[in-house]
């Protein structure tokens, strides 16, 4: 028998994982860390969609990785950072959600690989709202800052999935 995509379980589930993000989402924008390169965060959301992807799945993580972007982007930044972010959000999932299917790809690289897609998605955006080509000097930069990010947050999320599974009964 097929689940019910819109029982309470999934929705409170959902709506708890939304939440989750937003918080992260506001404790980065809380912190006083300056990379001293435009667009350069820790990322801390990306720890609740990378742990959506492997508790609850696509579709969902998906969804909670939209609903969190307009949501943010609406509270803590603007128009722009909207359009940045899910350029980078959609292309970094769809990596994610590409490379854990393989399911011989750990945690942290599924991680990583969403860090650095995240920020080239961001790249694209900003070549095409700017229209200048000259940004693609600022790859190397990015692929670093996509890389360490991503590696601590996958660093946390193989920490934590185990024992959220063992909690949450997932």
């Amino acid at each position: 028998m097929k689940k019910n995509p819109f029982s309470a379980k999934t929705i409170a589930t959902l709506a708890m994982m939304i939440a989750l993000a937003m918080v992260f989402s506001y404790v980065e924008s809380l912190i006083p860390i300056n990379f001293g390169i435009p667009g350069v965060k820790l990322g801390l959301a990306n720890l609740a969609i990378v742990a959506a992807l492997y508790l609850l799945g696509g579709k969902q993580t998906f969804l909670i990785s939209i609903v969190r972007i307009i949501l943010s982007g609406f509270l803590f930044g603007n128009l722009a950072s909207i359009l940045y972010s899910l350029a980078g959000g959609i292309l970094s999932l769809a990596v994610m959600m590409l490379l854990k299917k393989t399911k011989k790809i750990s945690v942290l690289t599924v991680s990583v690989a969403g860090g650095i897609c995240h920020n080239i998605g961001q790249l694209a955006v900003a070549i095409l709202v700017v229209e200048n080509l000259k940004l693609v000097f600022y790859i190397p930069v990015l692929l670093v800052s996509g890389f360490l990010t991503g590696l601590l947050i996958g660093v946390v999320s193989q920490i934590l999935l185990p024992r959220v599974k063992r909690v949450f009964a997932f």
